[in-house]
């Protein structure tokens, strides 16, 4: 069916500037910046009472407020670890500060305790805004929907009460409500939100819609395909917050080592403070020596290099339509070295057509009675070819009869119970178990010598025609292999379920080289180990029942969302909701980007530490100096590892990820 899309100008609100509302988190809405901001605030009136050497009740107690209100919840927080036995480096920071307070370096103190307080508040500010990046997109989703009645009747509903099978009209000009398919109805929809495609796509019966996605001036009735809280959008912020919960392998081994570590730093500031006084230093630069030793010498840098670089990236990479299921995975991601494809559905559309209907003469069927009974089989299936089969039989307005029985096998087909026969669709090469001397076994290689995918249709043991049917290669199939390639250092390997002839002629148009085809779930399985038993660390790309094992058998998996089995999304590592093939090589160059910057920040963070800790040891540092250098390499680190965040980030790694 093709329309005409009526042209006019934009109704109010649907301009393209409004397709992306941010959510951003108040600043003062963070206790860390109201408390960081009351100390600042403080200090700088105090400061110049001090200065000007008024008596001490003038500014005494609003140093004190000071202490009190940047140090309070680091304070707390660190008694709280340390009744867990665990030592935290924000308690030794305000031991630090209360130190110095006690030898009469009120301002120092003072003033570790501001920076030290600013700094954690520019923490938690831009932990917010990663969160805010990824949690903002359900702003794009409407809060009400216009839900149609059976008779016809309208209701205004909140999105989060449509259920699956519920029709919503979408006026010109508004969001769509839920993720669902036209049935009625033309226009043009900007889906920049969710695709990334720069321009509205014309929308007509039969075609998905997504939710949050800008109406354009046509009206479209819509039937809810999926439940709003499994929306695209809704499961792109449900995975990335399940992702920042978890702690990437070095982070993990920081972390442990931050123990060890901290309880040296104590052990050698005790030392530092006790040696010098044995031997009889005086004591108020003694302690003042070893309170800017534990400043500097504390491991907050080195603990923060990890984890915001891998969760930028990863929001980032859920901005982009791929979801990466824990910092785990994003760090997995970037040490891949081979890469093994799926056919159908990966490097192809995922979206079959029949081609041939082709009863054999002897089973008396004409093409519309092989096709129903065909089509009856696989109706109940998930697979990309049964769909194909059973649209096939709607494009002819043939009645599927319901059946009975069904039992499907991953790389094998289906059978099943259509009008008291048995009805088996599949593999050819599996229904004829070795009797290639059939005319069945001749019908299917005709086909697959054409480039079809044969599938056998057998009716109570007897094979009675076949199906040819296509599918179409992916725009971006070839480009994605080439830059895979060039990121793994090998050419990609090619696992497919489907015939040789087939996946031999497909693999030549993408330049695959290595195609192992015919493969049962279990020799997916059996191809990836080998591949991991020789060392490599194998990225596996696929969307079926039959991947699902070879996904969790991987080092790193990826399902292909929009036609992937629920199977293969919940075994997958990381999954690309809107099915763009070419984000694959982008999400892998991201994650060795971030893998970089952790690097860097350990880097940076250890060059600060030692460089202070040698000019405390073998100088004077002023603790002051001390104290900016230490909080400074801590927001330098932080935001090193924000820059992922940006736009701009996705936009280069898609560019290494093409090999620019």
């Amino acid at each position: 069916m093709t329309s005409t899309l009526t042209r006019s100008a934009p109704p109010p609100g649907a301009t393209r500037d409004a397709v992306a509302p941010k959510r951003r988190t108040r600043i003062f809405a963070l206790p860390e910046a109201r408390w960081a901001a009351a100390a600042l605030v403080l200090f700088l009136v105090a400061l110049p009472l001090y200065l000007l050497e008024t008596p001490g009740w003038a500014w005494g107690p609003l140093f004190a407020l000071v202490y009190v209100t940047g140090g309070w919840e680091p304070g707390w927080a660190g008694l709280q670890a340390l009744k867990e036995k665990t030592l935290d480096v924000d308690l030794l920071m305000v031991v630090a500060a209360l130190g110095a307070a006690a030898i009469g370096q009120v301002l120092d103190g003072a003033l570790l305790i501001v920076i030290f307080a600013t700094s954690g508040a520019l923490e938690a500010i831009a932990t917010a805004r990663t969160a805010d990046s990824v949690r903002g997109l359900l702003d794009l989703a409407p809060a009400t929907a216009t839900r149609l009645a059976d008779d016809g009747g309208e209701e205004t509903v909140p999105t989060e009460r449509l259920r699956v099978g519920d029709t919503v009209l979408v006026r010109p000009g508004e969001r769509i409500g839920a993720d669902g398919r036209v049935l009625d109805g033309a226009s043009d929809v900007d889906q920049a939100t969710i695709t990334g495609e720069p321009l509205p796509v014309a929308k007509e019966t039969g075609d998905e819609v997504f939710a949050g996605t800008l109406n354009g001036t046509g009206a479209l009735r819509v039937k809810v395909e999926r439940d709003p809280s499994d929306s695209v959008i809704a499961r792109i912020v449900a995975m990335v917050e399940e992702a920042a919960e978890t702690k990437a392998p070095t982070q993990l081994f920081i972390e442990k080592v931050e123990q060890r570590y901290s309880l040296g730093m104590v052990a050698a500031t005790l030392a530092l403070f006790a040696l010098p006084l044995v031997f009889g230093a005086a004591l108020q630069p003694t302690l003042l020596r070893a309170m800017t030793f534990m400043i500097v010498a504390s491991p907050c840098a080195v603990v923060l290099a990890t984890m915001p670089p891998l969760l930028s990236a990863i929001a980032n990479a859920g901005r982009h339509g791929v979801l990466v299921k824990s910092a785990v995975v994003m760090e997995r991601l970037g040490q891949i070295d081979a890469v093994a494809l799926d056919k159908t559905g990966t490097l192809t559309e995922g979206t079959p057509k029949v081609t041939d209907v082709c009863p054999l003469p002897a089973s008396g069927l004409t093409e519309d009675e092989l096709l129903r009974l065909a089509a009856a089989a696989e109706h109940p299936s998930e697979h990309p070819l049964a769909r194909a089969v059973v649209d096939a039989a709607r494009g002819r307005d043939l009645q599927i009869p319901p059946v009975e029985d069904f039992n499907s096998t991953p790389g094998t087909g289906v059978t099943a119970r259509v009008d008291g026969k048995t009805v088996a669709v599949g593999s050819p090469a599996r229904l004829l178990d070795g009797h290639d001397d059939h005319p069945a076994a001749a019908l299917a290689e005709w086909l697959e010598s054409e480039g079809r995918t044969a599938v056998l249709v057998i009716v109570d043991g007897a094979p009675v025609g076949a199906l040819g049917i296509a599918d179409r290669l992916r725009d971006e199939a070839t480009a994605t292999v080439a830059s895979l390639a060039a990121l793994s250092g090998t050419a990609p390997i090619l696992l497919t379920g489907d015939n040789p002839r087939a996946a031999a002629r497909l693999a030549d148009e993408v330049g695959i080289a290595d195609v192992r085809a015919g493969l049962l779930p279990q020799d997916k399985v059996a191809t990836v180990r080998e591949l991991t038993t020789g060392g490599r660390k194998v990225l596996v790309v696929g969307d079926g029942v039959n991947d699902a094992p070879a996904l969790a058998a991987a080092h790193t998996g990826i399902a292909m969302g929009r036609a992937g089995s629920d199977l293969a999304l919940e075994t997958a590592d990381a999954v690309v909701v809107r099915d763009e093939l070419a984000t694959i090589p982008t999400v892998v160059a991201l994650s060795r980007r971030a893998r970089r910057l952790v690097v860097q920040n350990l880097v940076i963070a250890g060059t600060f530490i030692t460089g202070l800790v040698v000019w405390d040891l073998a100088g004077t540092l002023p603790l002051p100096l001390g104290v900016a250098g230490h909080e400074g390499s801590t927001v330098i680190v932080g935001l090193n590892g924000l820059r992922l965040l940006a736009d701009g980030a996705w936009r280069r790694a898609r560019g290494a990820g093409d090999g620019g």
